[in-house]
């Protein structure tokens, strides 16, 4: 009976716990965020409870499941309608690699190490750091990778300037501009920052996506 009740409680735990994660929309394991995470390792350790503890209700377990599950989905909702919020919890690209060189800087504020940084860019199966334009430290941890073009002549990466209406200082620091400067670009285009969902910056020119333009 004992032994029917713990394989009975790891199958129902299995198929309750696919339902949460296709609920909260997770694909896999790369993808989520610290939140995320967190939630993951807190239905883990509720599942492994109750499996050990036979005798206690199979509700106890659900209901603190339930209301991680919930409460995931409603800071993912404030996730995307806040970018501070999105920002603290979940982090912000880091340039660490820029026209082949390394950003000694950033790596030490993410912590990342040469090693960690050579195994990122073997498994691209990039030969030499020269060969890589730009690359970027996610806050998921993995390293999105341009390599340069077949010339090796330099581009101009696009750098956000304006993400979800908000400015993004550390990219216009980047390119030598103020928010000064910003606004003052956006008022010859007769816009307003609230009217502006996605703006970049290539080749001296602002690349502007309003909020109008997107589907609702």
């Amino acid at each position: 009976m004992e032994l029917f009740n713990v394989l009975f409680r790891t199958l129902f735990f299995y198929f309750f716990i696919t339902l949460c994660y296709r609920i909260m929309g997770k694909r896999e394991i790369g993808q989520l965020g610290i939140i995320d995470l967190i939630v993951s390792i807190l239905i883990a350790e509720l599942v492994a409870i109750s499996i050990e503890n036979i005798n206690d209700s199979i509700f106890l377990t659900i209901m603190p499941i339930s209301i991680l599950v919930v409460l995931e989905l409603f800071l993912a909702f404030i996730s995307i309608k806040s970018r501070t919020f999105r920002t603290i919890f979940g982090g912000k690209p880091s340039l660490i690699i820029v026209h082949g060189k390394i950003n000694y800087h950033e790596m030490v504020k993410q912590r990342y190490s040469m090693d960690d940084l050579l195994l990122s860019l073997r498994q691209k199966e990039i030969r030499s750091i020269e060969d890589v334009e730009y690359a970027f430290l996610e806050p998921n941890g993995k390293l999105s990778i341009f390599k340069y073009n077949f010339f090796k002549l330099k581009t101009a990466y696009p750098m956000p300037i304006i993400v979800d209406g908000s400015i993004q200082t550390k990219a216009l620091k980047y390119i030598h501009k103020t928010k000064e400067w910003l606004v003052n670009e956006l008022k010859n285009k007769k816009l307003n920052l609230k009217d502006v969902f996605y703006a970049f910056y290539k080749n001296d020119k602002i690349y502007i996506v309003k909020k109008s333009d997107t589907i609702t």
